[in-house]
C-alpha cells in the first residue's frame, strides 16, 4: 500500500491527515442527536477546525475528548478496530481514485494535476459538456440556459451508450453513432472529439421528445429503465446497452440570433495581368444573384504584382476602379485585401500572380531579398522581413513601397472609403497575406504533415539573428538549429522537436524567440502604417491554423510558421497585444472538420483544429479583438455550413461572443448550381439570424 501511495504522489502521512478529516465526518452522523449536549469548543474540534499554530492544542484536546463518557454528554468514541477499518477503505478508495485519475491523464487527455481529486474530474467532465465551473465550484449552463431562451432543438448532450452495471464501459467511436454529426467538436476543451465516458455532445442536438425520454430512460433516481426512446432503439450488444439515436436529428434553430456579415471571396483571377475586369458582364449577373439572397458583399485581392507591376511607384488601378463601381450599384459593401505576395504553387490557386516584374529583377542580383530555408532554397513569394529597413528596392525599404502602396489605394479610392463602400482593409503580411512565415512551401516539396523547415537564412535574417545574439553575450548563438530535420520531418525524427528536445534548452529558447520578435515587429510596422493610410476605416490581420502537431509539446509545425507555441508557452498573446495596439481586427481560418477528415489523417499528424481554434480565438476575444473567419476548404454540403454556423456563433460561450463577419471561399460555378446555392441562401439566412423554414436534412 505504500509503494501503491508513493506512485500517486502522496505519502501515508499526508494520507492519514486526509482520512482523519473525512473520519470526523462520518462521525458528525453519530452526533447529531447528541449536538445540543456538547460544548462549543468541543464541536469545533469534532469538525475539524483546528489553529496551525497549535499542534500540541489538539493533541490535549483529543486526549480530554476520549476521557470523557457517554453519561456526561459528550460525543461517544468509537471503537478502534472500527476506526481503522473506516481508515482501510479510504486508503482503498483513494487509491482508485488516484488510477482513475491517471487513465483520465493518460488516454483521455485529461489536463489533470498529480493530486487533483473527484472535484477535479467532476469539473472536467461538466465543462467538456459545455457547463462553465468557476475555480470556487460555482456551476451553471450555458448563457441560453440560464436566459431561459434555450433555442429550439438544443438540448443538453443525448445518452448513446448506456453500461449493464456489471459491464464497465467501452470506448465507442463517435463515427459509429448514426444521427450524430461526426464532424463537431465542442470548443470548449482540446479533445472532445474523443469520447470519454458514456456521453457526447452534437451541434445538432435531439429533439425536445428525444430528451425527455433520455431523462425517462434515468429515471428520478438516476435508474434505468427498460422503455427505448421513441425514435432510437435499444439493442444488446455483450451485454451492454446501446441507444442508437436515429436519422431524425434536430439542427440548432440560430433564429433571433446575432448578425453576422456575409462576404464572398472574388475568384482569384477576376482582375487580369493588364489590371482589366475579366467578363464584367457575367460578373454583374452573378453578383445580382447573390445579391438576391442578401449578401453583404465581397473580398478581393489587390494584387501588388498587377497594380505596380512594372516600374516603382507607377500603380494602375483601372480594373480594381470598374469592379469598385459595379459593386457600389448593386449597393454592396467591400473588402480589400492588399495582398504583397504571389498567387500560385498553394492550394487554391488556379491562377499565377507573381510578384513586380522590378522586384523580380531585383531578386536576380540579391536573392536575399526572398525568405531562405537552411539549404539555400529561395522563396519568391514575397519578401523577406529583413529587408523591411533596408534599402534595397530601388533605394526605399520594404515598409515604404508597402506604405506608398497602401497610400495610392487610399487616394485613389478616396470616395469609397467616404461612402463607407470599403467596410475593411486586410493588410497582407507574408504568404497567403497571413501573418507567417512561409515554412511549409509545396514548391519546395513540403506534404502535409510535414513540420516545415525555419526560414531565416537570408543574410539580412541572419544579420538580425547575429546582432541579437551579441547583445545576449553569447555570439556562438548567431545561428540556426541543426537538427530541426527537413520539410517533411516528424517531430520525433529531430533532435531539435522530439520531446525533451533542444528547442527548450537555452540555445533554442533563444532562437525561438527572436524568430517570433521578427515576426510580431514585422505586423507591428506594417500596421502602424496600415492604420495611418486607413484612418477612419476597420484594418485586419490574417492568421492561419496550422494545426498539426499541436498534441506534441513542441507545436513543431507552429515553431517553423513562427508561433512559438509549446505545450508550456502562450505564443498568441503577443500578437493580439500587437494588434490591440493598432485597433486592428483578426482574421482567422476555421479549419471545417467536417470536410478535413475526408481528406487528411489527423490521428497520425496529431492535429487538433478545436484546441487550436479555441486558444487564438480565446486570445483574440480577451482583449477584445473583433474576430472575422473565411473557410479553409469549399463547402457546399449541409453540414460544413453547420459546422462554420456553431463556430461563428459558439452556444457554449457564456459571453456571448460571435464573429464579426464571416467570407466565403469563393464564387464559383459551382456555387451558383442550384442545389448548392439552395444551401448557400439558407446558410446565409442562419448567418443573419433569420428564421428558416425546414431544419431537416
Amino acid at each position: 500500500m505504500a509503494a501503491e501511495m508513493q506512485r500517486f504522489g502522496m505519502s501515508e502521512d499526508d494520507d492519514d491527515d486526509e482520512i482523519g478529516m473525512d473520519v470526523k465526518e462520518e462521525d458528525d452522523d453519530d452526533d447529531d442527536e447528541e449536538k445540543n449536549m456538547t460544548t462549543p469548543d468541543m464541536v469545533g474540534g469534532d469538525v475539524g477546525i483546528v489553529s496551525t499554530s497549535s499542534s500540541n492544542r489538539f493533541m490535549q484536546h483529543h486526549q480530554f475528548q476520549e476521557q470523557l463518557t457517554p453519561q456526561g454528554g459528550s460525543r461517544r468514541c468509537r471503537p478502534q478496530e472500527e476506526k481503522e477499518r473506516t481508515k482501510l477503505r479510504e486508503r482503498q478508495r483513494r487509491a482508485i481514485t488516484a488510477k482513475i485519475l491517471a487513465g483520465l491523464r493518460r488516454h483521455g487527455n485529461y489536463n489533470l494535476r498529480v493530486r487533483a481529486d473527484i472535484n477535479d474530474v467532476i469539473a472536467a467532465l461538466a465543462r467538456e459538456a459545455g457547463w462553465v465551473v468557476l475555480p470556487d465550484g460555482t456551476t451553471y449552463p450555458s448563457r441560453s440556459q440560464v436566459q431561459g431562451t434555450r433555442p429550439a432543438g438544443c438540448t443538453p448532450p443525448a445518452v448513446v451508450t448506456l453500461s449493464s452495471p456489471h459491464m464497465p464501459a467501452e470506448h465507442t467511436s463517435p463515427t459509429s453513432l448514426r444521427g450524430i454529426s461526426p464532424g463537431y467538436q465542442s470548443t470548449v476543451n482540446y479533445n472532445v472529439s474523443h469520447m470519454k465516458g458514456s456521453f457526447v455532445s452534437s451541434p445538432y442536438d435531439v429533439s425536445p421528445s428525444a430528451r425527455s425520454q433520455s431523462s425517462a430512460m434515468m429515471g428520478d433516481g438516476g435508474g434505468m429503465q427498460s422503455d427505448p426512446p421513441l425514435g432510437g432503439s435499444m439493442d444488446s450488444v455483450q451485454n451492454r446497452q446501446v441507444m442508437d439515436v436515429s436519422g431524425k436529428v434536430q439542427e440548432r434553430d440560430f433564429a433571433g440570433t446575432p448578425y453576422v456579415p456575409v462576404f464572398i471571396m472574388l475568384p482569384l483571377g477576376v482582375i487580369n495581368m493588364k489590371c482589366e475586369l475579366v467578363d464584367p458582364d457575367g460578373l454583374v449577373k452573378q453578383l445580382k444573384f447573390l445579391k438576391s439572397v442578401n449578401i453583404d458583399g465581397i473580398m478581393v485581392d489587390c494584387w501588388w504584382g498587377i497594380v505596380e507591376a512594372h516600374a516603382p511607384q507607377e500603380y494602375n488601378w483601372n480594373g480594381y476602379k470598374r469592379l469598385f463601381q459595379i459593386v457600389r450599384q448593386l449597393k454592396m459593401k467591400l473588402q480589400v485585401v492588399m495582398s504583397f505576395h504571389e498567387c500560385g504553387g498553394n492550394v487554391g490557386d488556379d491562377v499565377c500572380i507573381p510578384l513586380p516584374h522590378w522586384v523580380a529583377e531585383i531578386g536576380r542580383s540579391n536573392p536575399d531579398i526572398f525568405f531562405t530555408d537552411k539549404a539555400g532554397r529561395r522563396n519568391p513569394e514575397c519578401l523577406s522581413w529583413g529587408v523591411d529597413k533596408e534599402r534595397v528596392l530601388r533605394g526605399r525599404t520594404a515598409i515604404e513601397v508597402y506604405f506608398d502602396y497602401m497610400r495610392s489605394f487610399r487616394v485613389e479610392f478616396d470616395e469609397f472609403f467616404d461612402d463607407g463602400i470599403i467596410s475593411t482593409v486586410v493588410v497582407g503580411l507574408g504568404p497567403c497575406g497571413e501573418l507567417r512565415y512561409p515554412s511549409n512551401p509545396v514548391k519546395h516539396g513540403w506534404r502535409y504533415p510535414g513540420i516545415g523547415e525555419f526560414q531565416c537564412y537570408d543574410q539580412y535574417m541572419l544579420k538580425s539573428l547575429r546582432k541579437a545574439a551579441e547583445i545576449r553575450g553569447h555570439s556562438f548563438w548567431g545561428r540556426g538549429p541543426d537538427n530541426a530535420g527537413s520539410y517533411n520531418s516528424r517531430p520525433h525524427e529531430t533532435g531539435f522537436f522530439c520531446d525533451g528536445g533542444d528547442y527548450d534548452g537555452y540555445h533554442g529558447r533563444f532562437f525561438l524567440s527572436w524568430y517570433s520578435h521578427v515576426l510580431v515587429d514585422h505586423g507591428d510596422r506594417v500596421l502602424s502604417l496600415a492604420k495611418l493610410a486607413f484612418e477612419g476605416t476597420c484594418i485586419a490581420a490574417k492568421i492561419s491554423g496550422i494545426h498539426w502537431w499541436y498534441k506534441t509539446a513542441s507545436h513543431a509545425a507552429e515553431l517553423t510558421a513562427g508561433f512559438y507555441n509549446p505545450c508550456n508557452r502562450d505564443g498568441y498573446a503577443a500578437i493580439m497585444a500587437m494588434l490591440k495596439r493598432h485597433g486592428a481586427a483578426l482574421n482567422f481560418t476555421c479549419s471545417e472538420i467536417s470536410i478535413l477528415d475526408q481528406h487528411m489523417e489527423f490521428s497520425e499528424a496529431l492535429a487538433e483544429p478545436e484546441g487550436l481554434a479555441w486558444q487564438v480565438l480565446n486570445a483574440a476575444w480577451d482583449v477584445c479583438i473583433p474576430v472575422s473567419s473565411e473557410n479553409a476548404l469549399p463547402c457546399h454540403d449541409r453540414d460544413g455550413y453547420n459546422y462554420l454556423l456553431e463556430k461563428a456563433k459558439p452556444m457554449s460561450d457564456p459571453d456571448g461572443r460571435h464573429f464579426s463577419s464571416f467570407t466565403y471561399l469563393k464564387l464559383s460555378p459551382h456555387l451558383l448550381e442550384r442545389r448548392n446555392f439552395v444551401e448557400f441562401e439558407r446558410f446565409i439566412k442562419r448567418m443573419h439570424g433569420e428564421a428558416v423554414l425546414e431544419y431537416q436534412t
